[in-house]
């Protein structure tokens, strides 16, 4: 994403599993509102609050972002998102992890606006180390704009899982017995945004967005943060340390049946690749002459 990351990282990690919205999370330990989770990043009038929904607005003069005011290591963050109605051609809507500075890690949903008819593209990559460049796109099996739809990311030592209502879309394995780097040693904070980038979000860029149609506005609710807190400097293998299991400490994103995918979950992901894919980097040899190594190796179903 293209905006600034000035949040230090945090001294110490604590478990937290906050929830706020629509549904209660089972296995939460307390609820919060939007404002205690997180806070405007830019754009603060460009927000609006009804009851237990945040919207946020993109018009011709500005787009708005939030984020979370701490930062985690591991565990499972979920919003509830309805997207854009109607023609959202040339806007984006983001929602992404991300950590500080030029090597930094990402993981990233965006949500490519369409002319209306057309289906809402979700865009998905991963960034280690400062390097992205792996995109996958699919076409959501039903209206996001109609409804909230649950929106996760889940991040353990072993993996990184994009689940939308739950269903798998995409999982990021870790293969560092193959000499790959894996995003394990960063803190990340939490973000989303909305913004306009008709340059290349609808059909390559060739759809501009029709600003007589703004304002466009995403609406949010049920923020949940289930994941290990981070709340003060100190080095980063310390904050790790601290949110991987070890001795009396347990915690739940360690668990071996979280280590992969169910097996429904596989059938899942199988399906949606089969069905819903509609780009992956990994077979784009025009971009990739040479199959990235990371796709030589992963599970990729």
């Amino acid at each position: 994403m293209g905006f600034s990351r000035g949040v230090r990282l945090s001294n110490g990690c604590v478990l937290l599993a906050i929830t706020v919205g629509l549904v209660l999370f089972v296995g939460s330990v307390s609820s919060s509102k939007f404002d205690q989770l997180f806070q405007p990043r830019w754009a603060q009038d460009h927000f609006a609050y009804e009851g237990e929904l945040l919207k946020m607005k993109l018009d011709n003069f500005s787009g708005a972002g939030f984020s979370s005011k701490s930062k985690y290591m591991f565990g499972k963050v979920t919003i509830q998102i309805k997207l854009v109605e109607g023609d959202s051609a040339g806007t984006v809507t983001a929602f992404y992890m991300s950590s500080d500075g030029p090597n930094h890690n990402e993981f990233d949903f965006e949500f490519l606006g369409n002319t209306t008819g057309e289906p809402y593209l979700v865009q998905t990559n991963v960034y280690v180390n400062g390097v992205g460049n792996r995109e996958q796109r699919l076409n959501l099996w039903f209206d996001p704009t109609k409804d909230f739809h649950y929106y996760s990311i889940l991040w353990n030592q072993r993996q990184v899982v994009f689940l939308v209502d739950e269903t798998p879309i995409r999982v990021h394995s870790n293969l560092e017995h193959k000499g790959i780097p894996y995003p394990k040693d960063q803190a990340m904070g939490v973000y989303s945004s909305i913004w306009n980038a008709d340059d290349w979000a609808t059909q390559g860029g060739r759809v501009k967005t029709d600003w007589s149609h703004s304002p466009f506005i995403a609406t949010y609710t049920g923020f949940d943060i289930n994941a290990c807190e981070c709340l003060a400097t100190v080095a980063a293998a310390e904050n790790a340390r601290r949110c991987s299991s070890g001795g009396e400490k347990r915690y739940w994103w360690d668990k071996p049946t979280l280590a992969e995918l169910s097996l429904h979950q596989s059938h899942q992901l199988i399906w949606v690749r089969a069905n819903h894919m509609v780009y992956d980097y990994c077979t784009d040899t025009a971009r990739f002459p040479a199959t990235p190594v990371e796709c030589l190796h992963s599970h990729h179903y």
